[in-house]
């Protein structure tokens, strides 16, 4: 019984945050969430800027089924997942900036095949080293996989440096170096501020 209240309780919660947005998800949406105030979420959206101004370090995907709106990402925490919407809008109870993008129509054929694909991938662990990997994968990978065959995201050099300085940033390296890593500059990656530049995509605006 409890069990019953705690799963109606997530649907309630979840209806009320589709209600509160003008925006009706689709399967394949990307949800692109702002930077929070982590130290690596910071240093990532510092690293990855586009001409866009966008302000993003975490994408997940979108599959809507007729019990509801769940979101598959890579997350740090619980490595490649599924989780409810509300979850997704509130990691660890925080509100974060929620923005959709959404395919335009050109593309939009591939969605299918993607969220297949992703669903395959669930399990896998999160690829802290952010180095192309078939066995893990960090959120923007993830993304980039699921949609690899159909070819509508593109890899492009990595960089770790600060734009303003030219230099490493701080964070970058402390963090390879806690790694037992080489910072990783210059070889293929993606990033969520890249993916939400794509001509690819169209922005729907905030989720409210």
């Amino acid at each position: 019984m409890r069990k019953l209240l705690n799963i109606m309780l997530l649907l309630l919660l979840q209806a009320c945050v589709l209600r509160s947005s003008e925006i009706e998800l689709q399967s394949g949406d990307l949800l692109f969430r702002g930077e929070t105030d982590g130290r690596l979420s910071k240093a990532i959206d510092r690293v990855t800027q586009t001409n866009e101004g966008t302000h993003f370090s975490h994408v997940g995907l979108v599959e809507a089924a007729d019990n509801g709106i769940t979101v598959l990402h890579a997350s740090p925490v619980r490595g490649v997942c599924r989780v409810s919407l509300y979850e997704f809008l509130h990691p660890e109870g925080d509100s974060v900036e929620v923005v959709v993008y959404r395919l335009k129509k050109a593309w939009q054929p591939a969605i299918p095949r993607a969220v297949i694909r992703a669903g395959k991938m669930l399990g896998k662990p999160y690829n802290f080293s952010y180095i192309l990997s078939d066995t893990a994968h960090y959120c923007s990978e993830f993304i980039y996989r699921a949609f690899a065959s159909d070819s509508v995201f593109e890899l492009n050099p990595m960089t770790f440096k600060d734009p303003q300085t030219g230099d490493f940033s701080p964070a970058w390296i402390d963090y390879y170096r806690e790694l037992g890593l080489a910072i990783p500059e210059g070889l293929p990656g993606c990033n969520p501020n890249g993916m939400a530049a794509s001509e690819k995509l169209e922005r729907l605006g905030k989720l409210k």
